[in-house]
């Protein structure tokens, strides 16, 4: 059983009458009198009762007809959907984000691609590195915004977005307040708190272990929003990507001596065709205007 078949026995119902069944569908009154007898012998009997000028439905056709409109009408929400998913209505977009990633670059971002692209319903998954990476494998993800300090293998395409430089931040009052930048150096045996998520802490405290940097936390957290709420409570100082601060009351200052810094890059599944979405969202990410 054809579709174009279907949409014969179904217009023949409609109409009962054959000829008006082929002007409906387009198509000659031979064309659709042989696609009806090839799907009467694929079901074994006459289907349609021929009077002259009318055709009605056998016992067989009248049993028929209910499944028959049924894979119609799931046809044809099968092709709306798929109609909406390539126009870009409704269609779904899964998008990871490192944790470590601040919200208010890509917040911009997102604010102009829904607005260009109103019908394409983007879900954000945030997570660390690695799982991203397992769920762009396996399919849960269309594309990542992430950072891999020691880069991904050959499975994997990036391309970078911004860079952003990592900072000292600490709350109003702190001695560092007076400084235009602040060193290794000058952090030795200050309050330290410790972002356990950060992608690049092994690599800041590797630096400060090769510098004779004092530098012991008196709290971590793998949650930023506690890290920096510790911070405004004057705890302590911590290491910061410039764009990852959200909560106010926080003084920042560029670290230097070394300077440290990090590439937040667009990241999806190397040879995998891209949904028309996640086609929309690499394009539209590419162009758009990031610091720096």
């Amino acid at each position: 059983m054809e579709m174009h078949q279907i949409r014969y026995f179904l217009a023949v119902c409609e109409t009962q009458n054959f000829t008006r069944a082929a002007e409906q569908c387009h198509v000659s009154q031979p064309a659709l009198t042989t696609a009806i007898k090839k799907l009467e012998e694929e079901f074994g009997g006459a289907l349609f009762h021929r009077h002259r000028g009318r055709a009605t439905l056998t016992e067989l056709g009248a049993l028929t007809r209910p499944y028959i409109e049924q894979v119609h009408g799931q046809a044809e929400a099968a092709r709306s959907v798929a109609d909406s998913f390539r126009l870009l209505r409704r269609a779904p977009l899964h998008v990871g984000v490192m944790a470590t990633i601040g919200p208010l670059c890509l917040a911009r971002f997102l604010a102009r691609f829904q607005h260009d692209y109103p019908g394409i319903e983007v879900e954000l998954h945030e997570g660390a590195l690695e799982p991203l990476c397992r769920r762009l494998i396996d399919e849960e993800l269309d594309l990542a915004v992430l950072n891999a300090p020691a880069g991904l293998d050959d499975r994997f395409v990036s391309e970078p977005l911004y860079r952003e430089r990592y900072v000292v931040v600490f709350p109003p009052g702190h001695k560092f307040a007076g400084q235009d930048a602040v060193s290794l150096a000058d952090v030795s045996g200050e309050p330290y708190l410790d972002r356990l998520a950060c992608e690049m802490r092994e690599t800041v405290l590797e630096v400060c272990a090769a510098r004779n940097v004092d530098i012991y936390a008196t709290y971590r957290s793998e949650r930023e929003d506690w890290i920096q709420g510790m911070v405004v409570a004057e705890m302590g100082f911590a290491f910061m990507p410039e764009y990852s601060i959200t909560v106010p009351g926080m003084v920042s200052r560029p670290l230097v001596e070394p300077a440290v810094e990090r590439s937040v890059d667009l990241v999806a599944v190397a040879g995998r065709t891209l949904s028309p979405a996640a086609t929309a969202f690499r394009s539209q990410i590419r162009a758009h205007s990031w610091p720096g």
